[in-house]
């Protein structure tokens, strides 16, 4: 049988080990050109096997992949389902858009001898959030939790801003505080059930649920998790990271790293405690939903009053944090779509806005709001980009960002919870605030001298960041395929037939 038969069975291996021997591989050819291509072509080749993947799953399957041939439990399984799939389309189709644009930034933002290790590290990056949404295993997820957080320290650090190395330094701190918390919830786990498979723990819980241990193991994952999703008020390393870092890091962190991290805590929610002990008997949902609301009102408050570009976009993502698990604390079908497609739409919005802002400091020289003044006249296609992303980020029909506010809406309506459909709404004229106030900068303030001898941005900055405020615009008015997948995963982590 030719390799091409066998290439579907084994698109899960081929996920994971693509981008982790490319980044060995780079570093050997210790070349960034070289480094450059191989990546790419891996981040593309990953995009490839993802929607493989994706189509697996369609009709609900779940695709379970055992390391060497030993079956699960007794050996790491690779699992995929609608979830899974859904969030490595995500994670590889933006490694993919972000790689080219790389090229520019990275020559611009890093030295020159540092390139192929910048590749390195992102490949590494890749490997670990792809890892962690399709490992089967509960301490692989803690593994390749490690790989990405890691290369992503690296990351951060090699940006120009010295404050990048303190940003990178206070990340290592939290990021090792939940990477703690969360190894001590897989270990009580480990304890009260004897397994690592994630199904298996799942299926042999039900006999040991409610006893203290596994209610530890709850709480040190939930808290671990959230760390690293930076929900509210466990977000203090995203600000300085997402601003600090090079552009292209942060399209791709906001973009990915923070959404593979909801996709855990679903996962773990869903999966391996069950719906009944996290939402019937105990306080999660209230305190999920305290917490998210906090999120809304007080990150996006924060982001009216930053003076830099992209410190108003990291704000912008804890709030945006804070709907995504707003959906998650209502438990219902309709409440996890929302989730589901706000953690999709919100990565396509927030890595646009980064590349953008990127396109901003070739020009500028930097995202501070007074480097601005006036970037409308100059800058006035990479200008209405940012607006469009921006009118995504507060739900203006048309742009992928209403349609996730609407399906939290709707789940708010299911329950008679009005004053929540108020809260979203409110919570949203304070994202007019932010994106109005770089509106009424870049374009009706009078431009600084040396704009007018301002480079021209290069094509390949443009293209990639383009595409992705197309997709911003496209997802808002063609659902089928997010809110389609996010429905499916949705129904499927509830156990519930379609």
């Amino acid at each position: 049988m030719s390799l091409a038969a066998h290439l579907p069975a084994h698109l899960p291996a081929l996920q994971v080990v693509l981008p982790l021997l490319a980044a060995p591989v780079a570093v050997l050819m210790r070349s960034g050109n070289a480094a450059f291509v191989l990546v790419t072509a891996v981040a593309w080749a990953a995009f490839a096997v993802a929607l493989g993947l994706w189509q697996q799953t369609g009709a609900g399957a779940v695709v379970s992949y055992a390391i060497g041939s030993w079956p699960a439990p007794w050996g790491i399984e690779l699992r995929v389902d609608r979830l899974s799939a859904f969030v490595l389309v995500l994670v590889s189709g933006m490694a993919a858009v972000v790689l080219p644009y790389c090229r520019q930034s990275v020559a611009r933002e890093i030295p020159k001898e540092q390139h192929y290790l910048f590749y390195a590290m992102f490949a590494l990056c890749l490997t670990g959030l792809l890892g962690i949404t399709i490992t089967g295993d509960a301490f692989n997820v803690f593994v390749f939790l490690e790989v990405s957080s890691l290369s992503t320290y690296v990351l951060i650090a090699l940006g120009r801003d010295r404050r990048a190395l303190v940003a990178a330094y206070q990340y290592l701190i939290m990021g090792t505080i939940g990477a703690t918390f969360i190894v001590i919830g897989v270990g009580l786990l480990y304890l009260s059930t004897g397994t690592l498979n994630l199904a298996d723990i799942g299926a042999r819980l039900p006999q040991v649920a409610g006893t203290r241990p596994v209610l530890a193991a709850l709480a040190f994952l939930t808290v671990g998790i959230c760390l690293k999703l930076a929900l509210f008020p466990l977000h203090q390393w995203l600000p300085n990271a997402y601003t600090y870092a090079p552009s292209a890091v942060s399209a791709f962190l906001a973009a990915t790293a923070t959404k593979v991290s909801v996709y855990v805590l679903l996962r773990f929610y869903f999966s391996v405690f069950g719906e009944s002990l996290v939402f019937d008997h105990l306080p999660l949902p209230e305190i999920m939903l305290l917490l998210s609301l906090a999120a809304m009102f007080v990150a996006s408050a924060m982001a009216v009053f930053q003076d830099d570009l992209k410190r108003v976009f990291a704000y912008s993502s804890v709030a945006q944090i804070g709907y995504i698990t707003l959906g998650l604390s209502f438990g219902s079908e309709s409440g996890l779509t929302a989730t589901v497609v706000h953690l999709f739409n919100h990565g396509l919005t927030k890595a646009a806005l980064f590349m953008l802002a990127g396109c901003l400091v070739v020009v500028a020289g930097g995202t501070h709001l007074s480097r601005l003044a006036g970037i409308g006249k100059a800058m006035p296609v990479t200008t209405f980009g940012i607006v469009l992303g921006g009118l995504s980020l507060i739900g203006v029909p048309g742009t992928a960002g209403f349609v996730s506010k609407w399906y939290l809406v709707l789940a708010a309506l299911e329950q008679g919870q009005w004053w929540l459909v108020m809260a979203i709404v409110a919570s949203s004229l304070l994202a007019v605030v932010y994106v109005w106030r770089f509106v009424e900068i870049a374009c009706f303030r009078e431009p600084r001298a040396d704009l007018a001898t301002a480079r021209r941005i290069p094509l390949s900055l443009q293209i990639p960041a383009g595409l992705l405020v197309a997709a911003t615009v496209y997802f808002g008015l063609d659902t089928s395929f997010t809110v389609g997948s996010a429905g499916a995963a949705a129904a499927q982590l509830l156990g519930m037939q379609r």
